[in-house]
C-alpha cells in the first residue's frame, strides 16, 4: 500500500558554527605564545584556537577571545571571523549580534568565505542588522562561489522561496546540486525530493534514491525515511520490504515521527518483519506522542481492536480525538463512530454528526454516507431526506457501494428525490457490481417486477444468487422462490429447499413458512 509523502524540503537555514576553527597541536601552544606576545597576528589567532579547543592549554574562551581580538585588530581575517563568531554565540564574551556583525563584515570584506556565509545568516535572520534578504543573498553568493557548501545550500533556499532574489527553481537545484556534490546531507535530501516528485526537475526515482542514499548514509533521518519509502514502494529500486524496514528503523531510532509511524505500519502487516502488533503499537505510540496525526489514528485503531495493547475504547477515543482535532478525516470518521455507538464515550448522535460532517466535508466517502444515514433517520439532526440524498450522492459518485445502494433506495422510494426507478436501477447496479449484497437483492427485485428495467426473471435470479451466496437471508428466500416455481431458473425443489433452509436458519419468516408448505 503506497502511502502519500509530503513534499517537504529541508528548509531550515544552516547557521554558522565553529567547525572551521582549526585545532592546533599541544606541541605548538608555547611556540605560538612566544610569537603572539611579539605581535605576530597569525600566532595570536592560532593561540586563540588553542585556548578555544583546549589544545595544549586548559580550555578558556575568554583567553581565546583575548588573542582573537589582538589578531583581529591587526586585520587578520580569520581572527576577525572567529572573534565575530564568539560574539555571535556568546563564547568568552557576552552575546552581542551587533559586534558579531562588525567583525564578520571585516573578515567578509577581505574575502573570508566562512565569514561571508555567517554574515549572510545575520542578514537572513536580522541578527545584529536589519533583516535584508537581498544582502543575505549577496553574501551567500560570495561564499557559495568560493565553494562553501552551507552557503550554496542557503542560497538555493533563497532561490526556491524567492527571498532576496526572484524565485528561480532551476537556480535552486543548481546550488543544491553543488552543495550535494560536496556531501552536504540537507542538500542531498532536497535534491532527492526534487527528483522523486518531479518538481523543478524531470521525475527520476533512480536519481531520487541516489541522493537519498547519500544523505541517509550520513545519518540524515528525513532521507533515511524517504529511502525506506522508495524500497517500500519499489520506486527507483526493486521493491524490498526488508530494506524499507531497515531504513525506517534507522530514522525511527533517531526519533523521526514519520519513520516511527511507517515502521509501525510494517509491523502491523508483517511487511519486511514478522507481524507483531505489540511492536506496531510501540512505534505508533512514539510517533503519536510527537503529534503525528496518522500515528495517533493508527494507535487508536490498535486500542479499538486490542492489537498489541489491551482493548480500551476510552484510549481509542483519546487518540482518535487528537488526530481528529488535527483535521485527519479518517480519525474524525472513527471518532464519530465511537459517539454513534457509545464506545469509549457516552452515546451522542449530535457529536457523531459533528465529526462525520468534518470528515465528509473533506471528501471521505464513508463519512458522507454515514452523515447521509443520520439525515435519513433523523439521528443527531432533524430528519431531512434531501440532505440525506445530498450526502449519499457525494459518496456514491466516489464509488462507495453502500452509498450507491442507499441512493438507489431513495430513488426507488421517493426519499429526497422524485421517484425514478431507472435511476434506482442505475445506482443499485453500481453497488451490486461491487458485491454489495443488499444492492444485489434490490436489483434482483427490479428485474423480477420490471421496475426501471425490462422484466427478466433470469437476471433477477442471477442477482439474488450473488446476494444469497453472501449469506443475505432475504435473497436466499427469493432464490428459493425462483427454484420452487421455475422463474429464471429450471424448477428444482431440492435447490428451493436448500435456499429456503439457509434463509430460515437466519430467522427469515417467509422462508420458514415456505418450508412448512413444502412439508419440511
Amino acid at each position: 500500500m503506497k502511502r502519500a509523502l509530503v513534499f517537504t524540503l529541508a528548509c531550515m537555514l544552516i547557521v554558522p558554527g565553529f567547525a572551521n576553527f582549526k585545532k592546533e597541536t599541544s606541541i605548538s601552544a608555547d611556540k605560538y605564545r612566544e610569537a603572539a606576545e611579539q605581535g605576530d597576528a597569525n600566532a595570536q589567532r592560532r593561540l586563540g584556537n588553542c585556548y578555544y579547543h583546549g589544545e595544549g592549554v586548559e580550555q578558556d574562551y575568554t583567553q581565546a577571545v583575548y588573542w582573537y581580538r589582538k589578531a583581529a585588530e591587526q586585520g587578520n581575517a580569520k581572527a576577525q571571523r572567529n572573534l565575530g563568531l564568539c560574539f555571535y554565540y556568546g563564547k568568552g564574551v557576552q552575546q552581542d549580534y551587533t559586534i558579531a556583525v562588525h567583525w564578520l563584515r571585516k573578515a567578509a570584506e577581505q574575502g573570508d568565505m566562512n565569514a561571508q556565509f555567517a554574515l549572510g545568516v545575520c542578514y537572513e535572520y536580522g541578527e545584529g542588522v536589519e533583516q535584508d534578504y537581498t544582502q543575505a543573498v549577496y553574501w551567500y553568493r560570495k561564499a557559495a562561489e568560493q565553494g562553501d557548501a552551507e552557503a550554496q545550500y542557503n542560497l538555493a533556499l533563497c532561490y526556491y522561496n524567492g527571498e532576496g532574489v526572484e524565485q528561480d527553481y532551476p537556480q535552486a537545484v543548481h546550488w543544491w546540486r553543488k552543495a550535494a556534490e560536496q556531501g552536504l546531507a540537507e542538500a542531498q535530501y532536497n535534491l532527492g525530493l526534487c527528483y522523486e516528485y518531479g518538481q523543478i526537475v524531470e521525475q527520476d526515482y533512480t536519481q531520487a534514491v541516489h541522493w537519498y542514499r547519500k544523505a541517509a548514509e550520513q545519518g540524515y533521518a528525513d532521507a533515511q525515511n524517504n529511502l525506506g519509502d522508495c524500497y517500500y514502494n519499489g520506486e527507483g529500486v526493486e521493491q524490498d520490504y526488508t530494506q524499507a524496514v531497515q531504513w525506517f528503523r534507522k530514522a525511527a531510532e533517531q526519533g523521526y515521527a514519520e519513520a516511527q509511524k511507517n515502521l509501525g505500519y510494517c509491523y502491523i502487516y508483517g511487511e519486511g518483519v514478522e507481524q507483531d502488533y505489540t511492536q506496531a503499537a510501540h512505534w505508533y505510540r512514539k510517533a503519536a506522542e510527537q503529534g503525528d496525526a496518522k500515528a495517533q489514528h493508527n494507535l487508536g485503531i490498535c486500542y479499538c481492536f486490542g492489537r498489541g495493547v489491551e482493548q480500551d475504547y476510552t484510549q481509542a477515543v483519546q487518540w482518535f480525538r487528537k488526530a481528529a482535532e488535527q483535521g485527519l478525516a479518517d480519525a474524525q470518521n472513527n471518532l464519530g463512530l465511537c459517539y454513534y455507538n457509545g464506545e469509549g464515550v457516552q452515546q451522542d448522535y449530535t457529536q457523531a454528526v459533528h465529526w462525520w460532517r468534518k470528515a465528509a466535508e473533506q471528501g471521505l466517502a464513508v463519512a458522507q454516507n454515514d452523515l447521509g444515514d443520520c439525515y435519513y433517520n433523523g439521528e443527531g439532526v432533524e430528519q431531512d431526506y434531501t440532505q440525506a440524498v445530498h450526502w449519499y450522492r457525494k459518496a456514491a459518485e466516489q464509488g462507495y457501494a453502500e452509498a450507491q445502494k442507499n441512493l438507489g433506495y431513495c430513488y426507488a422510494n421517493s426519499r429526497g428525490v422524485e421517484q425514478d426507478y431507472t435511476q434506482a436501477v442505475y445506482w443499485y447496479r453500481k453497488a451490486a457490481e461491487q458485491g454489495n449484497a443488499k444492492a444485489q437483492r434490490n436489483l434482483g427485485l427490479c428485474f423480477y417486477y420490471g421496475t426501471g428495467v425490462q422484466q427478466d426473471y433470469t437476471q433477477a435470479a442471477q442477482w439474488w444468487c450473488k446476494a444469497a451466496e453472501q449469506g443475505f437471508a432475504e435473497a436466499q428466500n427469493d432464490l428459493g422462490l425462483c427454484y420452487q416455481y421455475g422463474e429464471g431458473v429450471e424448477q428444482d425443489y431440492t435447490q428451493a429447499v436448500h435456499w429456503y433452509r439457509k434463509a430460515a436458519e437466519q430467522g427469515n419468516a417467509r422462508a420458514q413458512e415456505a418450508l412448512k408448505e413444502l412439508g419440511y
